[in-house]
């Protein structure tokens, strides 16, 4: 095991910037996830780790070593991709092995780290079978053997699971957790999907047009989101964001704006105006679907919700719409439906509530539930003690 640093990294393709001053610290033994929309570039810093693309500025060390300059099989690496890239002409046994052999390892060698893989990866009886005759949850399993055996330093994964269907991926999911439980290794992995990073990482590294947002503990990066863009990223439904005014009055402050409504107090309060954050009044106030209420007899709402389309999902619904009051393009009649859609606005509900297309739902919010952001989309501390 080693861990890997990344220091002022910078990559460029001609006139286009890919990665930005990206600082990392992977620790030994620890599991990051790289995650982001696609052109993020967090594939590209994989490869950079992996020895693939060259860097075009900056440091790189895995363990006590600058290797900036080594080829991939210098780099004590192994890494695994979103295609299987398995010989199909060769056995699951041949495939696992061919690594070894061409660092020439000795027969019985290769013959204990292929076994000893296989078992952990509960492949042992498919050693004689050939790519074809493998499922694709099993082939993926050979493409992490072909790594284990190598007992690399570092293990890159760059989006495993893509090609797999829903159910497998779960399956997956667990497999690698295993996996680096009980290797202990350092893993940098690879992938767009949230739901991945926020089950296996010990940290996410959320990146957005190659610029690191937040590098933190899965819990940390969903609880307090730096920027609105991890507060969109991180969380499906993706959190609501809307642009309000802040007033500052008394030992309060008033937020108002997009159909929104509601006055700030507390511990909250204190920290704003101890800071820079009220000489700009213009802040985006973010509310997570399941921190929404409906308000209870004789309660004054905060909002109010115009149902557009419910989503019943068995265990929970979601209802989409826009808030009363609103302007943009949840608001705009002349929007499609898909743009009026991905600016609507949405609240989790109980799987059994009352709830049709064209009803008005009166919302409720909590203060140690909202999530303040400046003008540049920046988070405001302003977390209750």
């Amino acid at each position: 095991m080693a861990n890997v640093q990344l220091i002022d990294i910078d990559k460029r393709y001609d006139d286009v910037h890919v990665v930005r001053q990206l600082n990392l610290e992977v620790a030994q033994g620890e599991f990051l996830v790289l995650v982001g929309a696609s052109g993020c570039g967090k594939s590209t810093t994989l490869r950079m780790v992996a020895g693939l693309e060259s860097i075009t500025g900056g440091t790189l060390r895995i363990g006590d070593r600058v290797v900036n300059e080594l080829s991939p099989r210098d780099r004590d690496i192994a890494m695994v991709f979103q295609s299987y890239a398995l010989y199909p002409h060769m056995t699951v046994y041949e495939n696992m092995a061919f690594g070894l052999r061409i660092r020439k390892f000795a027969a019985a060698e290769i013959d204990k780290r292929v076994k000893e893989a296989a078992a952990l990866l509960g492949i042992g009886d498919l050693l004689a079978r050939k790519p074809a005759a493998l499922s694709g949850g099993q082939r993926q399993r050979v493409a992490m053997g072909r790594a284990v055996v190598r007992e690399p330093s570092v293990f890159l994964f760059d989006e495993p699971l893509s090609n797999l269907d829903a159910k497998l991926r779960v399956q997956m999911r667990l497999e690698i957790a295993r996996l680096h439980k009980r290797l202990g290794a350092t893993v940098m992995y690879v992938t767009h999907d949230q739901i991945e990073a926020m089950t296996l990482a010990d940290r996410i590294a959320v990146m957005h047009e190659g610029w690191l947002q937040q590098c933190d503990a899965p819990q940390a990066v969903y609880n307090r989101p730096a920027s609105t863009y991890v507060a969109t990223f991180i969380g499906s439904p993706a959190m609501n964001l809307w642009p309000v005014q802040a007033s500052l009055a008394d030992d309060s402050v008033q937020l108002a704006g997009s159909g929104v409504n509601f006055t700030l107090t507390g511990s909250a309060v204190a920290k704003l105006k101890a800071g820079d954050a009220l000489q700009d009044a213009a802040w985006t106030l973010g509310v997570r679907p399941q921190d929404l209420r409906v308000a209870g007899p004789g309660e004054v709402a905060h909002a109010t919700l115009k149902v557009e389309v419910v989503e019943p999902l068995g265990a929970e619904t979601f209802a989409f719409g826009e808030l009363e009051g609103a302007a943009g393009p949840a608001a705009d009649r002349d929007a499609t439906t898909r743009q009026r859609l991905e600016a609507a606005s949405i609240v989790r509900l109980d799987a059994n509530f009352p709830v049709r297309e064209g009803d008005c739902l009166p919302l409720c919010l909590t203060a140690d539930r909202l999530h303040l952001f400046d003008r540049q989309g920046r988070r405001i501390a302003a977390d209750p003690e």
